[in-house]
C-alpha cells in the first residue's frame, strides 16, 4: 500500500483544503473543515478503496494521517 496515494485519497475528503497541504504528518483534526461528516467520509473512503472498516475509535485515537494509514494497513486482509 502506498502512503502517498493514501494521503491523496484522504485529502480528497476535504473540500476547502488543497490536497498538497496534506502529508503523512498532518494533524487532520486541527483543520477547520474537520467535523463528523468528514470523519464519516474517511471511514467510507477506507471501506471503498481498501475494503477496511474503520471505527469511530480508530478515528478518535488517531492524530495524523499516518496514524489512519497504519490502522488501514493493519486491517488489510
Amino acid at each position: 500500500m502506498d502512503i502517498e496515494k493514501f494521503v491523496q485519497e484522504f485529502a480528497n475528503q476535504f473540500d476547502m483544503v488543497p490536497a498538497e497541504e496534506f502529508t503523512p504528518e498532518t494533524h487532520f483534526k486541527e483543520n477547520e473543515e474537520w467535523d463528523s461528516m468528514t470523519a464519516l467520509s474517511i471511514i467510507a473512503m477506507a471501506d471503498d478503496s481498501y475494503n477496511v472498516r474503520l471505527t469511530g475509535d480508530d478515528i478518535r485515537t488517531s492524530v495524523t494521517v499516518q496514524d489512519i494509514f497504519d490502522i488501514v494497513v493493519s486491517k488489510v486482509k
